[in-house]
C-alpha cells in the first residue's frame, strides 16, 4: 500500500487555530500530543459549563483538528477496508456516513471512527459528448486524535498495495453542534443545511475554499464537521462566531455533552481490552457483515455474539451533586461488579452522571448498586443510554 504518512511526532504539536483560541482567552492544556482549549473566559462569566449550556441552547465550535483525517483511494479500497472494519462499506453510497471500529484479532477495540464514502463524481462535458460518472473510488476516514498514527500504521501493515493511503495533514477540522447550528450555517454558507441530514457528507466551494462539510459531531446535538484547508480555518472560525448564534467551546463541553449523549470515548470507555458487544456498540457490526466474517475479530465477536458477555457497558445515575469519576469501583452489596470509565456532574440534568462496565447480571435498568467515592459508597442507580435524548437531524 502507497501512503504519504510521515513519522509519529514526539513532541506536544499546536493546532491551526492556537492563536486564535488564545486570543478568545482560552485555557490550553496537552491533550492526545497537542495544545489544545479546554474552557474560555472562566472569569468573564465562561467556562464549562456556559459553554456547555450554549451549545445545547446555541451553538457551539469545537476546534477538533487533532483528529486525523486519512483518504483511502483506489478501485479495491472498499473491499479492502471491510477486511479491517465490520461495518458495511462497499455498499456506502456516495455522500454517506459510517460510524464503525478497527478491531484486533481477539475483537478488542483499537479505535472508533468515522467512514465517508467520498467518491467524487465527474462531471460529463456535452461538447466532447462525454457523461457525468463516479470517479476512483474514495473513502474519507476520521480517527481519534491520540491513536491517529497508530491507526495508520495499522492500516499501512493492512492494506494491500493497488489502494493509496493519503494522511490530510493539511487540513483542519471544526465542528460546530447545537439546535442553532444549521440556522448560522445557512446564514454564511446558503443551503448547506437544507443539502444534509444526519450522517451524510458533501463537497462544497466555499468562494475559493474547499470544503467537506459532514452533519454528524460528537455531542448528541445537531451539527456539523466542517474539514478545511489549515490556512483558511482562522478565517472561517471568525465567520462563524460573527454569527449571534455561534461561540467557542472547549474539552470540557465537549466531554460533559458526550457523556450526557451515552458517547464512549476511545482511552476510557473503548480500549483494546474491550469488545464491541461488551460495549454496547453491536449496531457497528452490520448485520450481513456479523454473517459474512472476512474481517479481523470476527470470529471472537461472534463467540460475544452468540454466547453473551461477562460485563456490559450502562449508565449509572446519582443523586446529590458529588460525581464519580474514571477509575471508581462498583458495588453490589459488598461485592465489586464494576468499574466507572467516565463520569462527571451533568449541567442539563442537575445531578451526577457515569458510565461503567458491570457484570451482566447487574446490567439491568433500573439496578441499584453503590459507587465508590472518596471512602464513601454512594447510591448509583443503572440507566439507559443516552441520558440525554439525541436531536440529530433525520429529515422529515
Amino acid at each position: 500500500m502507497s501512503d504519504d504518512t510521515g513519522d509519529t511526532p514526539d513532541t506536544t504539536e499546536t493546532l491551526p487555530l492556537d492563536a486564535w483560541h488564545r486570543q478568545k482567552g482560552a485555557r490550553m492544556v496537552p491533550f492526545a500530543g497537542y495544545e489544545m482549549p479546554i474552557q474560555y473566559n472562566k472569569d468573564e462569566g465562561g467556562g464549562i459549563v456556559a459553554e456547555h449550556d450554549w451549545t445545547r441552547d446555541q451553538a457551539g465550535l469545537f476546534d477538533v483538528s487533532h483528529m486525523g483525517q486519512l483518504m483511502v483511494t483506489g478501485e479495491n479500497a472498499a473491499a479492502e477496508l471491510e477486511k479491517l472494519l465490520p461495518g458495511a462499506i462497499a455498499s456506502l453510497k456516495p455522500g454517506r456516513v459510517r460510524y464503525s471500529l478497527l478491531l484486533n484479532e481477539e475483537g478488542g477495540i483499537l479505535d472508533d471512527l468515522m467512514v465517508t464514502n467520498a467518491t467524487p463524481w465527474i462531471e460529463g462535458d456535452e461538447e466532447a459528448g462525454t457523461e457525468g460518472h463516479w470517479g476512483e473510488p474514495a473513502y474519507y476516514v476520521v480517527v481519534n486524535g491520540a491513536m491517529k498514527w497508530d491507526d495508520i500504521a495499522h492500516l499501512r501493515e493492512h492494506l494491500s498495495d493497488d489502494v493509496t493511503l493519503t494522511h490530510m495533514d493539511e487540513q483542519a477540522l471544526i465542528a460546530l453542534q447545537g439546535p442553532k447550528a444549521a440556522t448560522a450555517l445557512g446564514r454564511v454558507m446558503r443551503g448547506v443545511p437544507d443539502d444534509l441530514v444526519f450522517m451524510q457528507s458533501t463537497l462544497y466551494q466555499f468562494g475559493e475554499w474547499p470544503l467537506r462539510i459532514t452533519r454528524a459531531g460528537y455531542t448528541g446535538e445537531d451539527g456539523f464537521e466542517i474539514s478545511v484547508p489549515a490556512e483558511l480555518v482562522e478565517s472561517l472560525a471568525n465567520r462563524l462566531c460573527a454569527e449571534i448564534e455561534v461561540r467557542p467551546a472547549g474539552l470540557g463541553a465537549r466531554d460533559s455533552l458526550r457523556l450526557e449523549a451515552g458517547l464512549p470515548l476511545y482511552g476510557h470507555d473503548l480500549t483494546a481490552e474491550i469488545d464491541p458487544v461488551t460495549a454496547d456498540l453491536t449496531f457497528a457490526l452490520t448485520k450481513t457483515r456479523r454473517e459474512s466474517g472476512g474481517w479481523i475479530g470476527h470470529s471472537a465477536c461472534a463467540v460475544k455474539l452468540e454466547q453473551g458477555c461477562a460485563d456490559k457497558r450502562v449508565g449509572l445515575v446519582f443523586e446529590g451533586r458529588l460525581p464519580a469519576r474514571e477509575g471508581a469501583i462498583v458495588y453490589h452489596g459488598e461485592d465489586e461488579v464494576g468499574r466507572v470509565t467516565s463520569g462527571g456532574f451533568s449541567p442539563t440534568l442537575g445531578h451526577p452522571i457515569a458510565m461503567a462496565y458491570v457484570k451482566s447480571g447487574h446490567a439491568e435498568a433500573g439496578t441499584e448498586l453503590t459507587v465508590e467515592v472518596r471512602n464513601k459508597r454512594l447510591p448509583a442507580k443503572v440507566a439507559k443510554l443516552p441520558f440525554v435524548p439525541h436531536r440529530y437531524h433525520r429529515g422529515n
